[in-house]
């Protein structure tokens, strides 16, 4: 949730000088096809696919699991035991970290890894390959785009600034081999000051501007092949400057009917845009769920399915947050985000082994159907159209 980049306090990345690698990131990467995501591809491009939505036939349980995880690394090496499990139809994708490069040569040479160990798996679909390209502060990568979403808001033709950061985002990852992006940032935030001005990671303070800024930027980054994800629903921007889920529980206490007008509002308009994919939050939202984060209440995902209506792929926030149970193992977070609804599970503590387990745990709760296979085969089902959307 916070902007940092060590992986004890949290995911997300402040861009302090990445040296000259900015536009060279383009070189080496996997070529996308331009196209929108919901186009349809030409029949030499989707020859190694299945059809979107259907779930790959004669998966294992533990090949069903690994479609529901994101797994990481730490370093510039991506580390055998990773490829290896790719290579066995195991991983739906990796997280990249400020940490996990060092020039576009190093990154190309690591998207070509992944991709050659992916070539072995009985999925055959594309990995999602992401990372937190937000813009301003909050950039993984160096580049596009430079304008911060406060910056965005604050320019004297916003839509187009959110346009062109959206291009650019997505002109930048898809030119490094990336295929997925976790932005835009839809929290509304209340105060100068506060959790989400903080990094300006808040397009400003009326909903209808940020789900406009929101929808402009989820547009034209999805027109470069590259998925949108919507953060962090139903919404971070009443956290205070010291509520960061990273770090310890949040509750957020604003009524339903707050909620629903302005925290969730940007997200309808996003959900018209077409984001692929929406990340909940790990807050508490007592006016929809008073005993589980976002990201682990079925209530929660709830509203946004029938609220908002949005029926694209969920991602849990940092599955190794410090605002879950200390009490909880890996395993019990994945089983019990997987049976809240969430579609996607995102392990990024930079520790193979954090994958490992939830897919463990994830093949062991359908086996003994504490998640039942339905639901189950329909969040994988979700996962793979989006992956074979990204070919």
């Amino acid at each position: 949730m916070d902007a940092s980049d060590s992986p004890h306090i949290g995911r997300r990345t402040i861009l302090t000088g990445a040296g000259a690698a900015a536009a060279a990131l383009a070189v080496g990467g996997r070529a996308l096809a331009a196209s929108t995501p919901s186009s349809t591809p030409s029949s030499a491009s989707t020859s190694a696919y299945p059809q979107a939505g259907a779930v790959p036939k004669g998966l294992t349980e533990r090949q069903l699991a690994g479609q529901r995880v994101i797994y990481s690394y730490p370093g510039h090496t991506p580390p055998a035991s990773l490829l290896k499990k790719i290579s066995a139809g195991e991983v739906a994708g990796v997280i990249f970290f400020a940490e996990n490069i060092t020039s576009a040569k190093q990154l190309a040479t690591v998207v070509k890894q992944l991709e050659k160990a992916n070539r072995s798996s009985p999925v055959r679909l594309p990995l999602l390959l992401m990372t937190d390209q937000e813009g301003g502060q909050v950039r993984r990568l160096p580049g596009a785009p430079a304008l911060s979403e406060k910056q965005i808001g604050l320019a004297s033709d916003p839509v187009a600034a959110a346009k062109a950061a959206g291009t650019g985002a997505g002109k930048n990852l898809a030119g490094a081999g990336l295929n997925l992006n976790l932005a835009p940032v839809l929290d509304v935030y209340r105060k100068t000051g506060d959790f989400t001005d903080q990094a300006q990671r808040s397009y400003g303070k009326n909903a209808a501007q940020v789900g406009k800024l929101g929808a402009a930027f989820v547009t034209a980054q999805q027109h470069t092949v590259v998925a949108a994800t919507a953060k962090h629903f139903p919404g971070l921007g009443a956290a205070s400057a010291h509520q960061n889920t990273d770090l310890g529980p949040v509750t957020l206490t604003q009524s339903l009917t707050t909620l629903r007008t302005v925290d969730e509002a940007p997200y309808k308009q996003a959900v018209a845009a077409g984001t692929q994919l929406v990340m909940l939050s790990w807050a508490v939202y007592p006016a929809l769920d008073a005993k589980h984060p976002a990201g682990l209440s079925a209530a929660v995902v709830k509203e946004l399915r029938t609220h908002v209506g949005f029926k694209g792929v969920t991602i849990t926030d940092a599955l190794e947050a410090k605002a879950l149970s200390h009490t909880l193992t890996t395993g019990e977070r994945a089983v019990l985000a997987a049976e809240a609804g969430m579609d996607l599970l995102l392990c990024s503590s930079r520790e193979v082994s954090q994958g490992e387990s939830a897919v463990t745990s994830l093949t062991t709760a359908l086996h003994n159907n504490t998640l039942p296979t339905t639901p189950f085969h329909d969040a994988v089902a979700r996962v793979t159209a989006l992956r074979a959307a990204l070919r």
